[in-house]
């Protein structure tokens, strides 16, 4: 008897718990439902544009101020963080596409006229090969296509706002590469 009455106790708490959790849910699902029908967010507020996100008709590209002095006399932009790519304060134009055979950048930027000219010489790690850790003495080839990481210097607005400052180790890593000496950093 001391069993059954147990036994009943139990699946009675069992079904109290359950019929808990049901409306539980149940109120749970009902104020998420309330939440989202009052708060819809439509396919053009999804992106950064606000645009419909099914056409490019009636879409303007963003403004900005092309870059077009030439090179030697626009004001540099100080690079984004340590070591990154730098941006290209010159004008582009003529000198794209790169391509293996033809790559205007070279003429310039190679370090042994980089210095006459006054450009920024192509740094020690894009004469290096990291699949076998050894140094070259031509450019290599994974590096020939310049505009794969260099991009024209442009004055935009940020369509979001970043708070981000840089923090450079020595302030000539402003201007310069020290990629080569930090490569493997922390790596054992």
């Amino acid at each position: 008897m001391k069993k059954t009455i147990l036994m009943a106790l139990s699946a009675a708490l069992v079904l109290s718990m359950s019929a808990c959790a049901d409306k539980s849910q149940e109120s749970s699902a009902q104020s998420t439902k309330s939440a989202t029908s009052n708060t819809i967010v439509t396919e053009e507020e999804l992106g950064l544009r606000k645009e419909n996100l099914y056409t490019e008709k009636g879409v303007a590209p963003v403004k900005k101020v092309d870059v077009t002095a030439a090179p030697g006399t626009a004001k540099r932009f100080e690079r984004s963080y340590e070591n990154a790519p730098p941006l290209i304060p010159h004008s582009v134009d003529g000198l794209l596409p790169i391509t293996r055979n033809n790559n205007a950048c070279l003429g310039c930027h190679m370090p042994e006229v980089a210095s006459s000219v006054g450009a920024t010489p192509i740094p020690p790690t894009h004469f290096m090969d990291f699949r076998t850790q050894k140094k070259l003495d031509h450019l290599a080839q994974q590096r020939f296509n310049c505009s794969q990481c260099h991009v024209p210097q442009a004055n935009v607005k940020p369509l979001v706002k970043n708070t981000f400052q840089p923090d450079y180790r020595n302030p000539n890593e402003k201007k310069r590469s020290n990629l080569i000496d930090t490569l493997n950093e922390g790596v054992k």
